[in-house]
């Protein structure tokens, strides 16, 4: 047996079940009860803790909140414990306790070893866990994508190696055939923009604007414009500390603070306070002087010419024009800054614009040789997938001997569909995707002389149930999972096919959990563990509960099953003989 069990499930106020006890069997476990009793209700339950959708049409009426908690045995080195201890979940005594919490709004909850997680985690553990298969996972195995993936997942690391490499290459090739089209479609309108950025580029050109520039030419502007004024205070400043030439007799600044020196110097020996105020004094006349000088040159330096100022204008205007149209928002002494980060973005964007034939040859060239790869790699997957359909289909007609279909056939037919603008795989050039180029169907011819058809056309509901479990017991021996769900799989089967899929069923269990929610006698019969879920009215109230039924009560609940009659003396006597003879096969 293996190590991983899912060992019971408590389920609260989900649909009609008030709450229930699961108790799962580390073998064959089958779960039985009346149409409408709730059996789907435990399979819902397990896609719960599995992190299927949430609906809030499954709580109860009258509940808050629709509870199901899982226990999961799973050895403490194996990468589910591994996983689940990432996410900070502790196991308990050797086994995972999972639960799942749907609120009546639709609101979920996880959480896994006591720790809350995303949905999402309890779907990656699933993969590793349980694989459930129901009336929908029927149906899908009718569509071409899931049997190629059927087909893949038999073939394993022989077509799984080539197939990353042809993923990676299909990848390349429509990253570099969208920026191909994306360049050769855009044509015109990247013409156009390299038309605008080059006019951009070659008026800032004609300007030559220098960083900073903006701020000096409106300093020096503000200045020529009252030239003047600044002219006249500069001359007056000087003659009040220097002197008027032509007043000979005036008092300045510099005469004044001359004769307090000189009055100090008499007497500065005298006290060393004065000395220091002399030595002050002087400093002042020495600063008078400087300061006086400089006014002198600054009124004769100083350019009034009205051309110069025009020019400055001018400059000026030619700047803001600039900043208006390339500067963005930005206004003030960062004006041209902006102007000359756009002109250095635009030479760049340039560059590339023109660079696109040079990149188109590129694009064209890494094209086709990734065409040419991708139809090598194609081919080589073609050649995986043809020699593992052999065997699967071989393995899948054996499994169907043992369901009372022994002249039945099953083939898988790996073909091409041709398309001028796909690939070339063995001399033909053919349409591709992101799995390859290969259209995998599952044939089956169900008795000899009969054709080889599309399952989907040429086998039963009955034949088709007994196809997929066939398939899966094949995957069991390849590829297996801890725990197998089957819901109701013996749909339109009866009689003795019933009997061979319960004994293909039993034998599955003996290397994995099988849990089989089922209607047959003849499947139930051949359970390690029998569950029924049976249905009371309280009142206007109904609930459905889960029971173990063994002895007696389990030769009831056969009996039912086979007559509707749970005290029939033929249906209990037929029903003693499906428990002996299935103990039998045992």
């Amino acid at each position: 047996m293996v190590d991983v069990v899912l060992e019971e499930m408590r389920i609260r106020s989900l649909g009609v079940i008030d709450d229930a006890v699961v108790e799962l069997s580390p073998g064959f476990t089958a779960v039985t009860g009346e149409t409408g009793a709730g059996k789907t209700m435990v399979v819902t339950s397990l896609g719960l803790l599995l992190g299927g959708r949430a609906d809030a049409a499954l709580v109860r009426i009258g509940a808050k909140n629709a509870v199901v908690e899982g226990r999961i045995s799973v050895p403490d080195a194996g990468s589910a414990a591994v996983r689940a201890e990432e996410a900070g979940a502790e196991l308990d005594d050797g086994a995972l306790l999972i639960s799942r919490t749907v609120s009546a709004e639709g609101r979920s909850r996880a959480h896994l070893g006591g720790r809350s997680v995303p949905v999402g985690m309890l779907a990656e553990l699933a993969d590793e866990l349980v694989a459930v298969h129901g009336q929908t996972d029927q149906q899908g195995l009718l569509k071409l994508s899931r049997q190629r993936q059927a087909l893949d997942r038999y073939a394993g690391d022989t077509v799984a190696v080539p197939l990353a490499k042809y993923t990676g290459a299909y990848r390349r090739l429509r990253a570099v055939s969208a920026e191909l089209e994306e360049i050769t479609t855009r044509a015109r309108e990247r013409a156009q923009e390299a038309d605008l950025l080059r006019f951009g580029l070659d008026e800032i050109a004609a300007v030559e604007p220098r960083a900073g520039e903006d701020v000096e030419l409106a300093a020096e502007a503000e200045r020529l414009g009252h030239a003047e004024a600044l002219a006249s205070a500069a001359t007056a400043a000087h003659a009040a500390l220097a002197g008027n030439p032509e007043d000979p007799e005036g008092i300045d600044a510099g005469a004044l603070v001359a004769g307090a020196h000189r009055a100090l110097e008499a007497v500065r020996s005298h006290d060393n306070a004065l000395a220091g105020l002399a030595e002050r004094i002087g400093e002042i006349g020495i600063l008078l002087a400087d300061v006086s000088g400089e006014l002198a040159g600054y009124a004769d330096d100083l350019d009034a010419d009205p051309l110069r100022l025009a020019a400055v204008e001018e400059r000026r205007a030619a700047l803001t024009q600039l900043v208006r149209k390339y500067g963005g928002p930005v206004k003030g002494a960062e004006g041209v800054a902006a102007v000359l980060a756009w002109a250095e973005r635009a030479a760049a964007r340039l560059t590339e614009l023109d660079g696109d034939d040079d990149r188109i040859g590129e694009l064209t060239a890494e094209r086709d040789a990734l065409r040419a790869e991708l139809g090598g790699l194609a081919q080589a997957l073609t050649d995986a997938r043809t020699a593992a359909a052999e065997r699967f289909a071989a393995a899948v007609t054996a499994e169907l001997g043992s369901l009372a279909m022994p002249h039945a056939r099953v083939t898988f037919a790996v073909r091409q569909t041709e398309d001028p603008e796909g690939v070339e795989v063995g001399g033909r050039t053919v349409a591709y995707g992101p799995s390859g180029a290969d259209e995998v169907e599952l044939l089956l011819a169900p008795h000899p002389g009969a054709s080889a058809r599309p399952i989907a056309k040429g086998a039963s509901g009955g034949e088709l149930s007994r196809v997929m479990l066939a398939v899966e017991v094949v995957f069991a021996g390849t590829d297996p999972v801890p725990t197998y769900l089957f819901d109701e799989v013996d749909a339109g089967v009866g009689g003795k096919a019933a009997v061979e899929i319960g004994r293909r069923l039993a034998k599955l269990a003996k290397s994995a959990q099988v849990v089989v929610v089922t209607h047959l006698p003849q499947v139930a019969a051949f359970a390690d563990r029998q569950l029924l879920v049976e249905k009371t009215d309280d009142g206007s109230v109904t609930r459905s509960g889960v029971k173990v039924l063994e002895g007696e009560e389990r030769v009831r609940e056969l009996s039912r099953m086979l007559a509707g009659q749970e005290d029939s003396e033929t249906a209990r006597a037929h029903a003693e003989e499906l428990l002996a003879s299935a103990r039998g096969d045992a």
